[in-house]
């Protein structure tokens, strides 16, 4: 196998990889958002085939150079194909790919790296036999194979109780396509936790990427004001929670949760198998998401920095460094 940057020929093949293996944050109409910051990369076999691919975006900090993940996207990849059905096979195809990324990345002008992978990438050796810090990290993880009572009765006491309150109260959630409501719930959200948002980015995905065929939004209103919204992408098996925005003025503590419990449920009907949450090591908020009821899983978060900044970063993020 070798790595090589992606070139405008290899863009039709690499686009029919992806929505066969990987997912739509390896999408070109997705990584394209984010222009000349955000470099792709084709695996290619030996005899030059296509098989496989990821991403790396950097950004400068500080005066640092980052490479990491693209603004609201949780993971670089990579997906491959492999046509090997033999388990020892798979598994060697996957740790040569691995390696290759990990030697791949090691080899870039980097101050930090701070990625995450696919949840699917369970070797990570090859990372760690670099010297990367490789840790968990969690998502929820919900089987839409399931009938929606029993979607209902894997939620937890509180969501249902949640739910049912914002319905008595009056509470209407509905799919919307004014996508400038969740825009202004997410900038309110942010500016009353303190937090920066790319609005410029925000605004590609909410303006220029968004379209029924990959993505769609649920608000909660208030006697027909909006209170809470929800916005998800989606591809050919899954659903995914990008960001979701919430009036704590008039709050109510059923409108997010009643907002995305409609998103699940759309989400069965468009025929996907599952809706993921994409995660968060925030206690508060995994907490909630672990009260839709989906299952725990992990994927490998990698990062590593040049010394002495890998040392003070110890102080600052141990979690991670």
């Amino acid at each position: 196998m070798i790595i090589k940057a992606l070139g405008k020929d290899g863009h039709d093949e690499y686009e029919a990889h992806v929505r066969k293996y990987g997912t739509v944050f390896n999408s070109l109409s997705w990584l394209s958002l984010f222009g000349d910051k955000v470099s792709v990369y084709g695996i290619y076999s030996n005899n030059q085939e296509l098989i496989g691919g990821f991403c790396i975006y950097r950004k400068t900090k500080f005066g640092l150079s980052v490479y990491c993940m693209p603004p609201f996207t949780p993971e670089v990849g990579p997906f491959m194909k492999i046509d090997a059905k033999n388990t020892s096979h798979i598994a060697d195809s996957w740790k040569e790919a691995v390696s290759l990324i990990a030697d791949f990345i090691e080899g870039l002008p980097y101050s930090i790296v701070a990625i995450a992978l696919n949840v699917h990438v369970r070797d990570t050796q090859p990372f760690i036999w670099k010297k990367f810090k490789v840790a968990p990290g969690y998502t929820y993880i919900i089987d839409l194979n399931q009938p929606p009572e029993q979607l209902w009765g894997n939620l937890s006491k509180k969501h249902r109780h949640d739910v049912n309150k914002a319905v008595r109260d009056g509470l209407v959630a509905k799919q919307i396509c004014d996508m400038r409501i969740v825009r202004d719930l997410c900038i309110k959200t942010f500016a009353r936790q303190g937090k920066e948002i790319n609005t410029l980015d925000l605004d590609k995905i909410l303006f220029g990427f968004s379209s029924p065929d990959n993505s769609y939004a649920f608000a909660t209103f208030d006697g027909g004001v909006p209170i809470a919204a929800s916005f998800y992408v989606y591809d050919r098996s899954a659903s995914y929670a990008i960001i979701g925005g919430y009036d704590h003025e008039k709050k109510h503590h059923g409108a997010g949760t009643l907002a995305d419990w409609e998103g699940i449920l759309h989400a069965r009907k468009l025929g996907l198998a599952s809706f993921d949450f994409e995660g968060s090591m925030i206690p508060g908020i995994e907490k909630y998401f672990r009260g839709f009821g989906g299952q725990l899983t992990p994927y490998f978060r990698v990062n590593k920095a040049v010394l002495p900044l890998e040392v003070a970063l110890k102080f600052v993020r141990r979690d991670l460094f």
